[in-house]
């Protein structure tokens, strides 16, 4: 397949500048630029749409160029209800090192040959003085383009909740990131998600007027989640994470790994085919063949267990991808063996939870989050809904004497290590 074949046939299209996809396969320039704020201190399997596409540019011979905005995670990305709370700087430096990692683990599992230019916009706005880029890049825009942006349009009318400058200007300092870049590395094409093609269109407009010159914009769609109809992402409120652990500041911004691949082995049989093509390095006939092995027998899930390896291991790695298959076939079998070898390789997927002395049965449910409360684990406990190496337990009093699988229900597990 050309890159423009593989593009279409993966679904990474939406709206763009180009006339025809054919175009991305004979650019002078082959080379692309895709950028993420620090907002959090980890990407989401949304953000992770967006790199199988740059990562799929990069297997066809683009250099990415890849930004962590540094400047711009100072003001965020506006939202249409309403203002971001700033973030200590040094809050935004944290997260900016943490995204970096994650860009760099995904693009060696993804395109292993690439030859990645990582950038900060703050190594260059921290020399840009204000009446510069006002002179500059403000006399660039009217008020009257600004305006007519959806986002501003629902922040400023009747029911909105007004803007500030500083999230108002967000899109000349975008703007302003593709024109560096185009001045600097002759970087002429921008990936980006739908729904960042409004600014990135300001680097386009900057980059013709300052510099006489074209440049392109590729988008690709907004991934919506098959069950509750919202897009992947944070401000969804259903984020899955690419970290699988916490961070140094302990922030709740993590999926593990087993809950990462239990997340797209739960996939519905009418979404598989479209996230195997986004999130999922198979090629066409392996796929097709995967798929018409899934339909002549759907009840054996080949094309969710074939997702939820291929997305571990863009993220994670193919070595644990592997194991928290094997975890996970452990894990619902009907007659696991509960060997300290098996149990060791578990630990490896989940870790593992100490049991103190002077700690309860109820206390170690709380612990392990298997529960919320002490009341939550005696009402299942007195269900039959908590067992420990598939025995079912009814005592408060219990404690084990091994190491051992404490699980609540049918897929909540704790790995329990003496």
């Amino acid at each position: 397949m050309t890159l423009s074949e593989e593009i279409l046939w993966r679904g990474f299209s939406a709206k763009t500048t180009l006339e025809t996809p054919t175009a991305l396969d004979s650019r002078d320039s082959k080379k692309f630029y895709w950028g993420a704020d620090p907002s959090a201190d980890s990407l989401t399997i949304g953000n992770l749409a967006a790199l199988m596409m740059c990562a799929c540019f990069a297997r066809h011979g683009y250099e990415p160029y890849l930004l962590v905005g540094g400047a711009t995670g100072q003001i965020g990305d506006p939202k249409e209800n309403g203002e971001r709370d700033l973030k200590p700087l040094s809050e935004v430096d944290h997260n900016k090192a943490c995204i970096k990692n994650q860009l760099s683990r995904i693009f060696v599992n993804a395109a292993p040959s690439a030859r990645i230019t990582f950038l900060d916009n703050l190594d260059w706005f921290r020399e840009i003085k204000f009446l510069d880029f006002l002179r500059e890049i403000g006399k660039s825009f009217s008020m009257t383009q600004l305006l007519d942006r959806q986002f501003v349009q629902n922040r400023i009318g009747k029911d909105g909740s007004g803007i500030s400058y500083a999230e108002f200007s967000y899109t000349l300092i975008q703007g302003y990131d593709f024109l560096h870049l185009f001045r600097k590395y002759g970087v002429s094409l921008q990936l980006c998600g739908a729904d960042q093609y409004g600014n990135c269109a300001s680097g386009i407009h900057l980059i013709k007027r300052l510099e006489n010159a074209a440049a392109d914009i590729w988008s690709t769609p907004l991934v919506i989640d098959p069950v509750s109809g919202k897009k992947f992402g944070k401000s969804e409120g259903n984020a899955v994470w690419l970290a699988s652990e916490p961070s140094a500041t302990d922030s709740d911004n993590f999926t593990s790994v087993f809950d990462f691949y239990q997340f797209w082995l739960n996939q519905p049989d009418s979404a598989v085919e479209s996230l195997l093509k986004t999130y999922t390095l198979l090629e066409k006939p392996e796929l097709d063949a995967l798929l018409a092995s899934h339909q002549s027998a759907p009840e054996r899930r080949l094309a969710q267990t074939a997702l939820a390896k291929g997305a571990t291991s863009v993220v994670h790695g193919a070595k644990i991808a592997e194991t928290v298959a094997w975890a996970t076939d452990f894990l619902f079998s009907k007659s696991p063996d509960y060997s300290e070898e098996n149990l060791r390789s578990l630990e490896s997927v989940f870790g593992g939870f100490s049991w103190g002395e002077t700690e309860t049965l109820l206390d170690v449910l709380v612990k392990t989050s298997l529960v919320s409360s002490k009341s939550e684990a005696r009402k299942l406990l007195q269900s039959g809904a908590i067992s420990f190496n598939g025995e079912k337990l009814s005592s408060e009093t219990f404690r084990p004497t091994a190491s051992g699988i404490l699980k609540r229900g049918k897929n909540k597990f704790a790995l329990i290590s003496q």
